[in-house]
């Protein structure tokens, strides 16, 4: 008797599910007209009635994504994608979306893991290398990127992304031509024109870290203050003292406590001979702080360059005992090199 009942039973359950099915079939392509007529909200509402009555319509699930994609959805659609991720794990499009939008929401670990399941897929070891940069994998990164880079010649971000690699790792030297492949590609990136005249200043070329200076200027870099403390810099390593000099006292004026830069103007007119200037930087120094024995030292270093040797020996003597670990400068007193 109990097996008569069950037959009925399970003949209306399948009766349900093939009217829900139908049911699902038509609000799905219901969905996909508004699709055609782009009429995108409308669509994704006949969608989402079509999963109700069907929660395992991979077909609807995917057409939900696609148009919240076109309406810049990208929550609804990333959710959308997932879920037919979960009932077709091996779906290329979808992996490839997926890719794209955990990439675009920084997560990057994730994007390479759907980029490394979509085989045969364009790009993917491209966003595959980015991914590894933003990651600060760098080692990783390097080995993609001196792959890519040479099959993709007109790509600059590739190669801008190889060079700030090196950049990041250290490696300076290896790290310019690849700026300067970039920047053949897009010549007026403002970020990457300061970083190759970071790149020149770190390795001693300071001629050409002042024109990529001046060129990211041109192109919007903004102008702070660490800006032209860089220029400054570079113009006096290069050989243009006055217009080094004017930035880095221009600086000073608005930063008057920046001791980093006091002792670095009282070094450089040191080294030019330009002795009462480097004491007016040093006496700043010590109105700061009159325990500062670098300033101190440096101060008698000048007064000896002036002829006044045993007042400047009498300082540097002091300057030792306020800082004992300046008396490796004393074997240096008789060709005074400064601090």
């Amino acid at each position: 008797m109990k097996y008569l009942l069950f037959i009925p039973l399970l003949t209306l359950t399948f009766q349900v599910f093939a009217q829900n099915t139908d049911s699902a079939q038509y609000f799905y392509q219901k969905g996909l007209e508004e699709k055609t007529t782009e009429r995108w909200k409308a669509a994704s509402a006949y969608f989402d009635q079509a999963i109700a009555l069907n929660p395992k319509f991979t077909a609807a699930y995917l057409e939900k994504g696609n148009v919240n994609l076109l309406m810049r959805n990208t929550d609804m659609a990333l959710r959308s994608f997932v879920k037919v991720n979960e009932l077709e794990p091996a779906n290329l499009e979808v992996i490839k979306n997926l890719v794209t939008l955990f990439y675009n929401y920084h997560q990057y670990q994730k994007a390479i893991d759907f980029a490394a399941k979509c085989t045969g897929c364009q790009n993917m070891e491209r966003t595959m290398a980015l991914c590894y940069f933003r990651l600060e994998d760098y080692t990783s990164a390097e080995r993609l990127l001196l792959k890519l880079v040479p099959h993709n010649p007109t790509d600059a971000e590739l190669a801008y992304t190889l060079g700030k690699t090196y950049m990041e790792m250290e490696l300076n030297a290896k790290a310019i031509p690849y700026y300067l492949k970039a920047l053949q590609l897009d010549t007026a990136k403002a970020t990457w024109l300061f970083e190759l005249g970071m790149l020149y200043y770190a390795t001693d070329n300071n001629k050409n870290a002042v024109v990529y200076f001046l060129k990211a200027k041109n192109n919007g870099f903004p102008v702070t203050n660490d800006f032209n403390e860089n220029l400054g810099y570079a113009y006096i390593y290069s050989g243009e003292f006055d217009k080094g000099e004017k930035i880095l006292q221009d600086i000073l004026s608005k930063k008057r406590g920046n001791k980093e830069i006091m002792r670095d103007l009282a070094q450089i007119y040191y080294e030019r001979k330009f002795y009462d200037k480097s004491l007016e930087f040093c006496q700043k120094l010590m109105e700061l702080d009159v325990k500062d024995a670098k300033a101190l030292y440096q101060a008698g270093l000048c007064f000896q360059k002036k002829g006044d040797r045993e007042r400047g020996t009498k300082m540097c003597d002091r300057a030792i005992e306020m800082d004992p670990s300046l008396k490796g400068m004393k074997t240096k007193i008789e060709t005074p090199e400064g601090l």
